[in-house]
């Protein structure tokens, strides 16, 4: 498996430096934040993402995804979220990227993690699942014309892989998957056997990180909170499943938290014992 951290955890930093954290502490690819705040965005012209992606290739880094916040699921006119991941779509072209990440997003749609069922009734479930899968049935095309493949993370409203499958299921494209983020399928209450086989299908690559609890979500080093993060790894190994890690450390939304690139060869080695030990 290949491993890669996300920007997410580096708000803010110039690309080079990035760059020269990924080479320092063995990570083979960079999931990009694509959020304004950040040096890589859909704002940017054509000048500017040559720039980016000449700079991963001379470091010999990969570009795994660009991370972006269409949510798929949520209320609303189609249109706008399809331009969104259309945006996303043409950014990740121009840089190498394969994946895109979005979200679900369905109601309620504020910002908060809620439960599955908090949703709602069945048919607002439904309704939710189906507004989610047109949209990825109609991104899906635009995605293979890009060659970029579009990822719903298991996250919010559909955080566990059998919801993330209720949506994907129905899309039957190649080019709409899934990022399984462990630590949104744990709070959920699913366990890894059950994400691994809901989300097999749809596997595009796994996020992994660590927290204090289902109470404490501040990110910690890679193996020193509560996620099943070796299971994880043995069954991903037992299964033969050869894609990316990428870890996610939430600093953007926990300023308290230690700076990730004092962790990051840690959990390289984390990461990469674990890997040796499931073989």
């Amino acid at each position: 498996m290949k491993l890669a951290f996300s920007t997410l955890g580096v708000p803010g930093m110039p690309i080079q430096d990035v760059l020269e954290l990924a080479r320092t502490h063995g990570y083979h690819g960079v999931e990009l934040r694509a959020h304004p705040e950040e040096p890589v965005h859909p704002g940017l012209g054509a000048a500017e993402r040559a720039e980016v992606a000449a700079r991963f290739k001379e470091a010999g880094v990969e570009v795994l995804g660009v991370a972006g916040y269409a949510r798929v699921a949520a209320p609303g006119a189609d249109e706008p979220v399809l331009d969104e991941i259309r945006e996303l779509l043409t950014l990740a072209r121009d840089l190498g990227a394969p994946y895109i990440r979005v979200f679900p997003g369905g109601p309620p749609d504020d910002g908060t993690e809620p439960d599955p069922e908090s949703l709602g009734d069945p048919e607002s479930l439904a309704e939710a699942d189906e507004i989610a899968a047109r949209r990825l049935g109609t991104a899906a095309e635009y995605g293979a014309d890009a060659g970029v493949r579009i990822l719903l993370e298991t996250h919010d409203s559909h955080r566990t892989g059998a919801a993330a499958a209720r949506v994907l299921g129905p899309v039957g494209h190649r080019h709409a998957g899934a990022l399984w983020d462990v630590m949104h399928t744990w709070l959920g209450g699913e366990q890894i056997a059950d994400s691994y086989a809901a989300l097999a299908p749809f596997l595009g690559y796994v996020q992994v990180k660590d927290i204090a609890s289902a109470d404490d979500t501040t990110p910690l080093a890679l193996g020193t909170g509560v996620l099943p993060l070796a299971e994880c790894l043995e069954l991903l190994t037992r299964k033969g499943w050869d894609g990316w890690l990428c870890w996610e450390y939430e600093k953007r939304w926990y300023e308290k938290a230690a700076p990730l690139p004092e962790l990051l060869g840690e959990g390289r080695e984390l990461l990469t014992r674990l890997l040796t030990e499931s073989a």
